[in-house]
């Protein structure tokens, strides 16, 4: 077990190339079995590195003063450089019941709303053919991207979208991206999450800071943002879990318009019946109602959902777009994205 977590932290240090710090201490950690063995206390599906490393962001941001704090540049405008090992290695040696608690019982939820860039322009190709649409958000957190129409986009190429507002979300394109004229109206907006987040209460949302890696400003400036619109304008967000709740919420969200459910890297916290379970859920809905899908996951740690054969096993994020109508299901590739919703690659 030990060596499949070292492993992990050292991949994701590989893949951090926007965040020096998160590399940084991941490889710290990848070198550290000690440290990296913390997160085997959490369950097997969300043993994930980020898990450990929100569990740690978490205490910094709770107890600033704190020694490990001055490395962190979410804390500090003036991080400390050097060797972060000793730090580390004690902070974790004297919070480890702490942090074992932690990874034991939460799991990551980042409610990255630069994710609606991605999801967008394929909310405007559903928008286009149905009319207006109602929105269900599987692990919706605090709710924040049901807010997508509150938001405005710049794709480069593609151009602005959206009404003006505090969150502005930017997306380099490759591909015949349909970048949408105008942002589709929205008539309802529904989540459902197993722990939903109180957007109004400083404690829990700390959680959700914690979980942006701690270098990425821009993260937390537009969370910040999209957090306050939240707050004035709070969705309809249930506590349930991705199959229990999907019929409830579809049904809802169907009375007013033509409901469209939304996932973005959840569904690799699922087990795989669970996941078998959801995609069955959803087939049921749609054979019996119009319906539309979109997800954002990638393949690899995602087995079970309805991709091309192509895609299967394939790390990185995928976008797909799932459709039922008259009981037909019909799925499409659409892109490859960054998991943060700084890119948006359309497949020809």
């Amino acid at each position: 077990m030990t060596v499949d977590l070292t492993r992990h932290f050292a991949n994701l240090a590989d893949d951090a190339s926007r965040s020096p710090f998160t590399a940084m201490l991941s490889q710290t950690i990848a070198q550290l079995p000690e440290i990296a063995e913390l997160l085997a206390s959490a369950p097997p599906e969300q043993q994930n590195p980020v898990l450990l490393l929100a569990a740690l962001h978490e205490q910094v941001l709770a107890e600033p003063d704190c020694d490990l704090a001055a490395w962190y540049p979410s804390v500090t405008d003036a991080p400390r450089t050097g060797d972060i090992t000793a730090a580390l290695l004690a902070h974790c040696r004297a919070h480890a019941s702490a942090l074992r608690s932690t990874v034991a019982t939460r799991h990551t939820q980042t409610n990255e709303v630069g994710r609606c860039g991605i999801v967008l322009p394929v909310l405007g190709m559903v928008a286009a053919e149905v009319g207006p649409v109602a929105l269900v958000d599987v692990g919706t957190s605090a709710g924040l991207n049901l807010h997508l129409d509150r938001y405005s986009y710049d794709y480069a190429p593609g151009g602005r979208v959206g009404p003006a507002s505090d969150v502005h979300l930017h997306i380099t394109t490759e591909g015949d991206v349909p970048v949408p004229t105008e942002v589709p109206e929205v008539r309802a907006r529904i989540g459902i999450d197993p722990a939903p987040v109180d957007p109004t209460d400083d404690t829990a949302t700390r959680w959700l800071r914690a979980c942006i890696w701690p270098d990425q400003h821009d993260r937390f400036e537009r969370f910040d943002a999209a957090l306050d619109i939240a707050r004035r304008q709070p969705a309809d967000v249930r506590r349930a879990d991705a199959v229990g709740g999907i019929a409830a919420a579809v049904a809802d969200a169907a009375v007013r318009a033509h409901p469209v459910v939304m996932n973005s890297w959840v569904l690799n916290y699922l087990s795989s019946a669970d996941r078998r379970a959801y995609v069955d859920r959803l087939d049921t809905l749609g054979a019996a109602a119009d319906l539309s899908w979109v997800f954002v996951e990638s393949p690899a740690v995602t087995s079970g959902l309805p991709y091309p054969d192509h895609l299967r096993g394939r790390h990185g994020s995928t976008v797909q777009l799932v459709r039922w109508r008259d009981g037909v299901r019909r799925v499409d590739h659409l892109a490859s994205c960054h998991p943060h919703g700084y890119w948006l690659h359309w497949a020809s």
